[in-house]
């Protein structure tokens, strides 16, 4: 495993946005969306309670915006290696706008229904389960191998900013001004991202070799192909296949321990998430000083994400707990940052989009199948139980990995292609 290095953190921090103009562009534009995208979620959860005064239908509204990824996320990643990523990026970031404007219409109508908000959440879905493969391939193209790791954590970082900013504007808005607002706002907000794609300059991209174009079906069997021969990517894949399962469920075990083990109300859900969503930032920027993608970093923070959930089990009071949830998020954004960029630079140009897909279906698709697992075990046994599961399954899953990586050989990674394949023509 290699060594991790560090460097002045003047120095690395922000080294791609400022030495790769097409990623300033890029940046600029997420620091403004991923805001929106943030206000759009809490405002659609508020919707739903209002509509409906249930919290299974919060729950459902969750699925919806999953589904996409657990009944399709296997052939995402196809489309990333068939088209020119910037393209499809633009295309989804102009639906994605669209469906929000379509959202503050309904809300400021007075017309939404719940099957209105739970519809426009699965395109969403959609719009994103293709996004999200051709975002991280375009990124690879923006800055090259040498930066990938701190373009990667740089990401991150604004992601979960935007995580802590986002939800507490939405508050606010929504108080003074009602939900609608908050939809056009993230509508307004993609105008950013759509101004940064279309003033990049193609010239200064890093081309990609032997790309091709491959067909749906036959694509993702290469994209499966290559991962099982490549013991490293393999690793990888079930490694963030066992903690999507069992231990990335922030989502359903957060609101249960704020309300029922802390017997809070909603104001301490809202430190202790914004506690975890602080250390997930600090977790980035920290990960962007890096100067490469280490698996001993990657397994160094499974090791400590899982301690810290072991360590939840047993809290019952605010302060413990605010303080475990912040060393927790640095550890889940290392260990995250770390499988991307790892993934990414193992897999060869003409596969990194299939890669990335399996990568987000491991993460993503199996959402639905966690939140029901800790949702149960809550249930059955508190937080305590719960948690428990979560830190002994990270534990579980690291040390499993870090066995099969002794084991494994070194990283020559197998050409895959796919069958009736034509050469890719942007």
């Amino acid at each position: 495993m290699t060594a991790v290095r560090l460097s002045a953190p003047g120095g690395r921090t922000f080294a791609s946005v400022r030495k790769y103009r097409n990623y300033r562009l890029f940046f600029a534009g997420q620091v403004v969306s991923n805001t929106g995208t943030w206000m759009q979620r809490i405002a659609q959860a508020w919707l739903v309670v209002r509509l409906t005064h249930s919290p299974v239908a919060v729950g459902i509204l969750v699925v919806c915006q999953y589904a996409p990824f657990t009944a399709l996320g296997l052939f995402a990643g196809v489309l990333a290696d068939r088209w020119e990523p910037r393209r499809i990026v633009i295309a989804t970031q102009t639906v994605s706008m669209a469906l929000a404007a379509a959202m503050a219409a309904l809300a400021w109508s007075g017309s939404a229904t719940v099957w209105h908000v739970y519809a426009i959440a699965v395109f969403m879905g959609l719009a994103l389960l293709v996004d999200a493969p051709a975002r991280q391939a375009l990124t690879f193209q923006m800055v090259g191998r040498d930066e990938l790791p701190n373009a990667v954590a740089l990401n991150a970082s604004v992601f979960n900013a935007a995580r802590i900013v986002g939800p507490a504007v939405a508050g606010a808005t929504i108080a003074a001004a009602g939900i609608g607002i908050c939809f056009a706002l993230n509508a307004v907000s993609f105008l950013a991202v759509l101004a940064g794609l279309l003033a990049m300059r193609r010239s200064e991209l890093f081309p990609l070799e032997g790309r091709e174009r491959p067909t749906l079906l036959r694509g993702s069997i290469a994209g499966l192909t290559y991962a099982r021969r490549t013991p490293r990517v393999r690793i990888a894949l079930l490694l963030v296949l066992a903690l999507s399962v069992l231990s990335f469920n922030f989502h359903t075990l957060l609101p249960v321990l704020a309300s029922d083990t802390l017997a809070a109300g909603p104001r301490t859900f809202g430190v202790i998430t914004a506690f975890f969503g602080t250390g997930a930032l600090v977790g980035a920027l920290v990960a962007a000083t890096v100067a490469r993608a280490s698996w001993r970093a990657l397994l160094g923070g499974v090791v400590v994400f899982g301690t810290t959930q072991l360590g939840l089990a047993s809290l019952t009071n605010v302060a413990g707990v605010c303080a475990l949830l912040f060393v927790s998020g640095v550890a889940f954004t290392v260990c995250q940052s770390n499988t991307v960029s790892t993934l990414q630079l193992a897999a060869p140009d003409h596969l990194r989009g299939r890669v990335l897909g399996l990568y987000l279906y491991a993460f993503a698709g199996s959402t639905p199948f966690g939140g029901l697992l800790v949702g149960w075990l809550a249930e059955t046994g508190g937080t305590r139980l719960a948690f428990w599961v979560a830190g002994g399954g990270a534990l579980a899953a690291a040390g499993c990995a870090a066995i099969a990586l002794r084991r494994a050989p070194p990283s020559t990674a197998p050409v895959v292609r796919s069958a009736a394949t034509a050469p890719l023509i942007d």
